[in-house]
């Protein structure tokens, strides 16, 4: 049924028909299996069916795609032959009307899930051990034994048939217990079933989708791994709005219940990427598992907003070049960062362990390192030195770099240097130093 639905959704001007000459061959091949046959010809019989309807009809495959759609269609009818007899002796006109129904389609796949399957079992299960359970044991009549299990299951509260007796008693307080937990379940399964049909079940979605339409300047994430995972617990530390693009709906739900936005999709679909904001993002970080996938996120968001700041990982170094000739403006490679840092440790481990204080969030202990704008120190737009600004009285923090208009940086800048309009100071200091850098310049 899934391989139905798909080649039906790929090749939408076939409309789930067939052409005559293979229709009539497949028929004809399916009139020449008998249900009658043995176990052993019956497993055989698909195979049978693909053997005679492509004998007939193999010239017809490379023009019409329906023969496969046709016989991934019986494939899967054949595998429910047991337990779904009868839909494998329904005519053509019956078996097209349920495939154009879909929700009699989704239906028949979440009933082969197990919690489906579980929950009906269970409640006929229940019911049908209360009724029999009456009948044998305590010779109610039928119909009092179907009133005693229905007002039991439901617990509804109506008078007993007669007195009870001790035995009648316990029966029935089993019974209770037993079907509040079962007809519970079943319930719950079937409700959050029929409410992911419907618009109920989609209310969270969309009042997330809300929120991301009214997001600007935002991170996009794409990827929830551990990769994607680290990088929006940084953005958090940084109270910057952030959007995560995944593709498992159980990481998308556990997002939605820790009140996080995401949007549920492929990232390499351009519409995922723009019902997750990319045209009004400032940043975009592809954290994907595949070289490929990261390339293709590359392109699909330079393509939509050529002003996005990219980056992206990469797993490969061979990848390194294709993804910056994407339009990626940051390529991180994980391995190899890894690995240099954990040599570094061995050949300068007191260097590298003061540098991890740098990006070490919440110890009062650690060292914060923050960038400063040159509109944040000089609102007035008038160049000034950095003697003037006297950054290290008013805030404690001291100036390590200086990154001009132009790109380029300067490592333990000047007192005499003249900041200029586009420039960013780059300072570091303790957190209770760069709380007042943030306080004072309002950063």
């Amino acid at each position: 049924l899934q391989s139905f639905s798909i080649l039906d959704s790929m090749n939408p001007s076939n409309k789930g028909e067939l052409s005559g000459d293979l229709k009539n061959a497949i028929m004809e091949a399916f009139e020449k299996v008998s249900l009658k046959e043995s176990n052993k010809t019956l497993s055989r019989a698909p195979w049978i069916l693909c053997k005679r309807a492509l004998g007939r009809s193999f010239g017809h495959a490379r023009k019409d795609g329906s023969l496969i759609l046709y016989l991934c269609h019986f494939r899967y009818a054949w595998c429910w032959i047991c337990g779904l007899f009868s839909f494998g002796l329904l005519d053509e006109d019956e078996r097209s009307y349920l495939h154009k129904k879909k929700f009699c389609l989704r239906f028949m796949k979440q009933f082969k899930s197990s919690k489906i399957q579980t929950a009906v079992f269970g409640f006929l299960l229940i019911f049908i051990g209360g009724v029999l359970g009456f009948k044998a044991f305590y010779e109610y009549t039928w119909v009092d034994a179907l009133y005693m299990t229905v007002i039991t299951i439901t617990t509804v509260g109506f008078g007993e048939v007669h007195p009870m007796s001790a035995s009648e008693k316990i029966y029935t307080s089993v019974l209770i217990v037993s079907s509040i937990f079962i007809v519970g379940y079943s319930i719950k399964v079937v409700s959050e079933y029929l409410l992911s049909q419907t618009n109920i079940g989609n209310l969270r979605p969309k009042k997330v989708q809300e929120k991301i339409d009214k997001l600007s300047g935002h991170v996009i994430v794409c990827g929830y791994g551990r990769n994607g995972m680290q990088a929006t617990q940084k953005l958090e530390a940084y109270n910057k709005s952030y959007v995560v693009v995944e593709q498992s709906e159980e990481i998308v739900e556990r997002l939605y219940e820790h009140n996080q936005l995401a949007v549920l999709g492929n990232a390499n679909d351009d519409e995922v990427l723009i019902k997750a904001g990319v045209e009004r993002a400032s940043s975009l970080i592809s954290a994907l598992p595949s070289d490929a996938d990261n390339l293709f996120v590359v392109l699909s968001a330079r393509q939509i907003n050529k002003d996005l700041k990219i980056i992206s990982r990469a797993t490969e170094e061979t990848s390194y070049k294709k993804l910056k000739l994407a339009g990626a403006d940051n390529v991180i490679l994980p391995d190899k960062i890894g690995g240099d840092h954990m040599a570094s440790l061995v050949v300068v481990p007191d260097l590298v362990e003061f540098l991890d204080n740098l990006t070490v969030s919440g110890d009062q202990d650690s060292y914060y390192v923050e960038q400063v704008p040159f509109d944040k120190v000089c609102p007035d737009g008038r160049a000034q030195q950095i003697r003037e600004l006297d950054l290290r009285k008013k805030t404690g923090c001291s100036i390590i770099g200086y990154k001009s208009r132009s790109g380029e940086y300067i490592v333990n800048p000047e007192a005499d240097l003249i900041l200029e309009p586009g420039s960013k100071l780059i300072l570091i200091g303790r957190p209770d130093q760069i709380e007042n850098l943030k306080q004072h310049y309002r950063v």
